[in-house]
């Protein structure tokens, strides 16, 4: 489920986009200042920031800068002030897109699903929780640190990364690992790979909350 982060003072417009992002299957939170949307920012992973320029306690320029000192979260304007001189501010600290208002919900979603897009064929970054994938260095970090991975766990946990909310059969899983190894994958070979995934990412490999279970089924990388 993508994540959102909606900074915005007008807090009427505020709930009437939670409540739209929401359902159309997106994670929505809101804050209405600066300060509160930083900390949102800070404490949590999100795919898309909607951003107003005139906040309570600052500006949407001030956060986007920050934003993009520190990630390269896509970030959209959405604002009254739509003059040129407003559009080129935006976009010279770092703005992906802007939009002014009134605007139309699916005008919105529309250049939401766009940024997104690009971001997600030019990033080599693959996030799930706490554990990234760089996928151009070939690396996995956990919480900024390095995990050392062989071989078929990084390639394992690449398949998991790759298709995050989905259900992945034990098959679909054994064909992977032999596509790499060109030989068979008993079942126990996979239930030993995921036991060691799960002893390096998560925090409790005991109740893991990345890579879970769906008893009978298979398992999914789950990023909430």
């Amino acid at each position: 489920m993508p994540k959102v982060l909606l900074i915005e003072d007008d807090e009427q417009l505020a709930g009437f986009l939670i409540r739209f992002l929401s359902s159309e299957g997106y994670s929505a939170s809101y804050a209405c200042g600066q300060n509160d949307g930083l900390r949102l920012f800070e404490e949590n992973k999100y795919d898309c920031v909607l951003l107003d320029i005139s906040l309570k306690d600052g500006n949407g320029y001030s956060v986007c800068a920050a934003i993009k000192s520190k990630d390269d979260t896509p970030v959209i304007f959405i604002t009254a002030s739509a003059d040129e001189a407003c559009t080129v501010a935006g976009f010279e600290i770092g703005a992906d897109d802007y939009i002014g208002k009134p605007f139309g919900t699916r005008e919105l979603l529309a250049r939401m699903k766009n940024v997104m897009r690009r971001y997600q064929r030019s990033s080599p970054i693959l996030r799930c929780g706490n554990v990234s994938i760089d996928t151009a260095k070939g690396i996995v970090l956990k919480n900024g640190g390095e995990l050392m991975m062989s071989a078929l766990e990084y390639r394992l946990l690449l398949v998991f990364f790759s298709n995050k909310n989905q259900l992945l059969s034990r098959d679909r899983l054994a064909e992977e690992l032999w596509s790499l190894t060109k030989e068979f994958v008993s079942d126990n070979t996979l239930s030993v790979y995921i036991r060691r995934l799960r002893e390096k990412i998560e925090d409790d490999p005991q109740q893991p909350h990345i890579i879970v279970t769906v008893r009978g089924l298979g398992y999914k990388a789950v990023d909430e």
